[in-house]
């Protein structure tokens, strides 16, 4: 049988307690340091462009409407969306609407809401295909001035999961980029 006999007077266990502390601060420091910077990492990996805008499902309507209530302060901004292509008969071959579907009632009714855009690659999209694209806004003209996104690049994606889009929030504040 194997004994081994610990003497600890006071001197020895403040040391003991001393080393314990510091090893547990530095595995703590190690982990919040290697934190930090794979937070870091993956944040630089999803910066957009600095004057790219960016419409996603929760401030989709909120941007259309700002866009539409002040569209010379808009002309020339890049923006990303994403929505399915919806056409009406007097469209051109180049055009469509990148559109979501707006909730306007409790029972679910909906209202097609969305941006005109235009490309030659149009012409290659049936109708309710989901595509994402990017591009510029500038004026158009479809019975009185309308934006008018400029398509860059455009490609088919899934329907995402929340499809839908509600009317704009009053809270939202409008600035002269938007982001």
């Amino acid at each position: 049988m194997f004994i081994y006999n610990l003497n600890l007077n006071r001197q020895n266990l403040i040391k003991f307690a001393f080393i314990i502390f510091a090893i547990i601060v530095i595995i703590f420091f190690g982990i919040s340091a290697y934190r930090i910077y794979t937070q870091t990492v993956k944040v630089k990996d999803t910066i957009p462009e600095p004057d790219m805008c960016i419409v996603e499902t929760n401030n989709y309507t909120n941007i259309l409407k700002t866009v539409h209530d002040d569209l010379d302060t808009y002309i020339g901004q890049k923006i990303k969306c994403t929505g399915y292509v919806y056409r009406v008969s007097d469209f051109s071959t180049t055009q469509f609407v990148i559109a979501r579907d707006m909730i306007i009632s409790s029972d679910l009714q909906t209202l097609v809401v969305g941006f005109l855009c235009n490309s030659k690659d149009a012409v290659n999209l049936p109708d309710k295909t989901w595509v994402e694209i990017t591009g510029t806004i500038t004026k158009g003209d479809y019975h009185g001035d309308i934006p008018v996104i400029e398509i860059t690049e455009l490609k088919q994606v899934n329907k995402p999961d929340e499809f839908y889009v509600y009317p704009p929030d009053e809270n939202y504040v409008p600035t002269a980029v938007l982001f």
